[in-house]
This record gives structure tokens, C-alpha cells and sequence, in this order.
């Protein structure tokens, strides 16, 4: 078994650059781990000078000098950005209080359809199955109410916080698009010279990754401003909400959609019962589920869908237990970059020895 994995070894590592690029992952893991929530401004800063990076190329191309494009475009984002959350902030937090005052009611009435299971199927539901569950659900609940009130506590510790990203963050925004040139320099300096493979994985998710970002916001964009829309031509209650709940869902594949679906189903059933305005809710959100699934990620992602939903979920799982809101947002980059890793080391074995001339 040692030998087997010796030679594994060799075959992989034996090469210098095979080993640097091993080397430049357990060090950025290492660092990530340890000083994540450090640097995380810096990490959030890198996002948005990805984001922003094709406007200012676009306007370097013809002929605005870049520190003037980098400019006007980070001042561009930062106006639609107070423009968006003046305008849908105050909408949604009102929403919100009101879903959260009638929850109660909404429970109560689930409650009360709950018991009539019992009379209208009693070969497979029985009284007392009915009350245990209640109760264990009503523990839940009130779990999960404390947890909320001690998390809103905590959250009004971190003002300071988001005073940092408020003032900081759009400063390194505009000296990494201003100075970009320069730190890629600096970063190409600092790298070792065996760097074959990391200059191939990195040349492959450079691009990548600022394609997965700008993608994402423009999937967010699109499917909440769709499912407002739908929304609030179809009356449903919390609209805006729920819309914006069901654009925000896109940043975690397959899971987000399954979860955001519970309340927009449970408003629309509280609405309306059973009917059929509930069932025509129901089927245009579905079609809009599937429309962004087959049309809009594939034109979005056409990389990012080669993944197998097996590994998109697993990474989902991994990089947001480890990161939270910024590994599940980059899940589907890191597990194409963890694939490219693979792929690197696969397609460049160390090559065999040349035959000995003189024997």
C-alpha cells in the first residue's frame, strides 16, 4: 500500500511545478481559514473590482484615461447601489415586519388544518401523531424565534463593521481597478518560478470568476425583478418580499430554490386556500424556476453547468460551512477551480525519462 502510494505520489509531485502549485493551495487555505474574517473586506473589495473591471476596460478602449473610468464607473455603482436600497429597502423591511406580525395567525390557521387531517384520513393519521408533531414544532419554533432576537442583538454590535466595508471597501474598489497592472505585477514577482500549472489553473479561473460574478448579479437582477413583477400582477401579499427572496435564492443552486419556495407557498395558501389563483401562483413560479434553470443559467454559465449537481451541492455545503454568504456565493467558482486543479495535474504527468543512449 506505501509503495502504491509512493509512486502515486511521484508521478503527481515529483514535478516542481506539480509541488508549487500543491504548495500555493494549502498556503491560500491556510490563510483563508485562519485570517478569513480579516481580510474579508479585502476579499469583498476584489469581488466588486471583478464586477466592475469590464465597464472601465470598455471605457479605457476608447481613450478615457483609467483613473477617470475607474472614476465614474465605481461612482456609477455606488449611485445605483443607494438608489437600489433607498428604493427597495424600506419596502422590504416593512414587508417584512408585517409577514413576521402575522405569522402567528398563519400558524394557527395551519394548526387548525392540521387537525382535520385525522377526520378526513383516519386509517393513516392518528389524533395523538397529530399533537406530538405539534409540539415538537412548536419547540422548534420558539428555538428559532430566540435564535433571531439574539442574532438582531448581535447584528447591532457590527455597525462598526459596516462602517468599514461602507468607507474602505470602495477605496480598494478604485485603486485595484486604478492600479490592476501593478498588482498583478507585484503578484507575478512574488510567485516562484516553477509556476507552469499555476499560471495555467490561474489564466483559467481569472476569466472564469469574473464571468461567474457578473453573471450571478445579472441572474439576481432578473429573476427577482420577474418574480416581483409576477407577483404583484397576480396580488399576491408581500410581493416585493417574496420577490426578492426568490432572486437572492439563485446565489445557492438547487437548494435555494427548494427553500424559498416554502414561503412563497405558505403566503399564497394563506391567501387563498386551496384554489385556483393558489395553483396559477404556483405554476408561474414553476416556470420561472425553469426558465432560469434552462435558459438563463445555461446562456450565463455555460462553464459552470458542465459541473455535475452532485458536486455543485457538496460544494454548496463545503465552501458555506466554511465561509458563509461568500462561499456559498462562490461555491460553483471554487469547484470549477478544485476541477481545474484536478485537471492540471491529470493532463501534466511528469514526463518519463529519456532511454539511456549508452547502455
Amino acid at each position: 500500500m506505501i509503495s502504491v502510494f509512493g509512486r502515486w505520489y511521484r508521478r503527481k509531485f515529483s514535478d516542481p511545478d506539480a509541488a508549487m502549485l500543491l504548495v500555493l493551495i494549502l498556503l491560500t487555505t491556510t490563510v483563508l481559514l485562519l485570517w478569513g474574517e480579516l481580510i474579508m473586506p479585502v476579499l469583498v473589495a476584489a469581488v466588486i473590482a471583478y464586477l466592475l473591471d469590464w465597464p472601465v476596460t470598455r471605457l479605457v478602449n476608447v481613450g478615457i484615461s483609467r483613473t477617470l473610468s475607474c472614476a465614474v464607473v465605481l461612482m456609477g455603482f455606488i449611485t445605483i447601489t443607494i438608489l437600489t436600497l433607498i428604493g427597495l429597502v424600506p419596502i422590504v423591511s416593512k414587508q417584512s415586519v408585517n409577514l413576521i406580525q402575522e405569522t402567528p395567525l398563519i400558524w394557527q390557521k395551519a394548526q387548525e388544518w392540521i387537525l382535520t387531517l385525522p377526520d378526513k384520513y383516519p386509517d393513516y393519521v392518528q389524533v395523538y401523531q397529530i399533537h406530538q408533531m405539534m409540539e415538537g414544532l412548536n419547540e422548534k419554533l420558539v428555538e428559532v424565534g430566540e435564535t433571531l432576537i439574539s442574532a438582531s442583538f448581535s447584528n447591532i454590535a457590527n455597525v462598526a463593521a459596516l462602517l468599514v466595508y461602507v468607507i474602505l471597501v470602495p477605496l480598494m474598489v478604485f485603486f485595484m481597478l486604478k492600479d490592476k497592472l501593478f498588482f498583478l505585477e507585484s503578484i507575478s514577482r512574488i510567485l516562484p518560478k516553477e509556476r507552469r500549472l499555476i499560471t495555467q489553473v490561474g489564466h483559467e479561473m481569472n476569466s472564469q470568476i469574473a464571468n461567474y460574478i457578473r453573471g450571478k448579479v445579472i441572474e439576481i437582477i432578473i429573476v427577482g425583478v420577474v418574480s416581483c413583477v409576477t407577483f404583484v400582477l397576480m396580488d399576491l401579499r408581500y410581493a416585493i418580499l417574496l420577490g426578492v427572496l426568490v432572486g437572492l435564492s439563485v446565489l445557492i443552486p438547487y437548494i435555494g430554490a427548494a427553500v424559498v419556495t416554502i414561503p412563497v407557498a405558505v403566503v399564497a395558501m394563506f391567501q387563498w386556500g386551496i384554489s385556483p389563483e393558489f395553483w396559477y401562483l404556483m405554476i408561474a413560479y414553476g416556470i420561472i424556476q425553469a426558465l432560469d434553470g434552462n435558459l438563463l443559467v445555461p446562456l450565463l454559465f455555460s462553464e459552470a453547468v458542465s459541473l455535475h449537481p452532485l458536486y455543485i451541492i457538496i460544494a454548496v455545503l463545503v465552501f458555506g460551512g466554511l465561509w458563509g454568504f461568500w462561499g456559498v456565493f462562490f461555491a460553483i467558482p471554487l469547484a470549477t477551480l478544485v476541477k481545474a486543479v484536478v485537471t492540471a495535474w491529470s493532463s501534466n504527468p511528469l514526463p518519463e525519462p529519456a532511454p539511456d543512449e549508452t547502455a
